[in-house]
């Protein structure tokens, strides 16, 4: 009897270890979901263009650009994990309605982009893609960082680093190691983990008027880490939570308005 527990729970064992293993070698494919189509730009949006960014390490990042009108601010939009820039036509149509100027781009291994997704690499694409948004807004001042789930990791770190009007987080996270542990809650996730996203480490160092949506109906990343990551950033900070929404609600009529009221609030203050 003995014999028979001791064999089945060496299979047990082997079966966990064999789990752990496959997560570990598959987290990326888990966490990178893109759309490798090229992203043309869409007739919802007829100021915009198309436009290759060249970054640090020599990949070359599909954009979207919309001039600002005179006045107006530029928006620097970070997308999230899935899909292409495509698949958010419709919120950017929304953004620029008023004459607000757009930048958008691809990550690596998205809509036509080179390269392979890594937190590394999502970090130098948004470095430059801000280096280009800024030429086109003309100054600080007249640049809202724009961060949609997987991409408040890369806004946060661009407001740690580089000055801005403000920035938005739609969706955010304290880091992708408290979503990953929530989630797969029976391994040890930070020991597996190679893009942990810790958010929570460089949101107390931006230097710029925070605003945070979310929903409270999110099971894609739980309203609980995008309230933690609010406390542990500085004033001055809002946070809209929105009831009985899911992920991702900036898309939302009442939610845009309000937050295109925001930015008009901080581009002007």
């Amino acid at each position: 009897m003995m014999r028979g527990l001791r064999f089945l729970l060496y299979l047990a064992a082997v079966a966990y270890l064999g789990a752990a293993a496959v997560l570990y070698f598959t987290q990326r494919q888990l966490l990178y979901r893109p759309d490798v189509t090229i992203a043309e730009v869409p007739p919802a949006l007829p100021r915009a263009v198309s436009q290759q960014i060249l970054t640090a390490d020599r990949e070359t990042l599909n954009a979207w650009v919309v001039p600002p009108a005179e006045g107006k601010p530029v928006l620097l939009y970070l997308h999230g994990n899935a899909g292409n820039l495509s698949g958010r036509a419709a919120r950017f149509a929304a953004l620029t309605a008023n004459g607000n100027g757009l930048l958008a781009i691809d990550w690596r291994g998205y809509g036509g982009s080179t390269g392979e997704p890594s937190e590394d690499g999502l970090m130098r694409d948004a470095e430059a893609a801000y280096a280009t948004a800024l030429a086109l807004a003309g100054s600080p001042q007249r640049l809202i960082i724009i961060g949609e789930s997987l991409g408040t990791g890369p806004a946060i770190m661009l407001a740690t680093r580089q000055a801005a009007a403000g920035l938005i987080l739609d969706a955010p996270y304290s880091s992708i190691r408290d979503v990953a542990s929530d989630r797969y809650w029976m391994f040890p996730v930070s020991l597996l983990l190679v893009d942990p996203f810790r958010s929570d480490l460089l949101i107390g160092k931006i230097k710029v008027p925070l605003l945070i949506m979310h929903g409270d109906q999110d099971r894609v990343v739980p309203i609980r880490f995008g309230e933690k990551l609010f406390a542990l950033a500085p004033e001055p900070k809002e946070f809209m939570r929105v009831p009985g929404r899911g992920h991702l609600v900036l898309a939302i009529p009442d939610v845009m308005a309000r937050a295109q009221a925001w930015i008009d609030q901080v581009v002007n203050r």
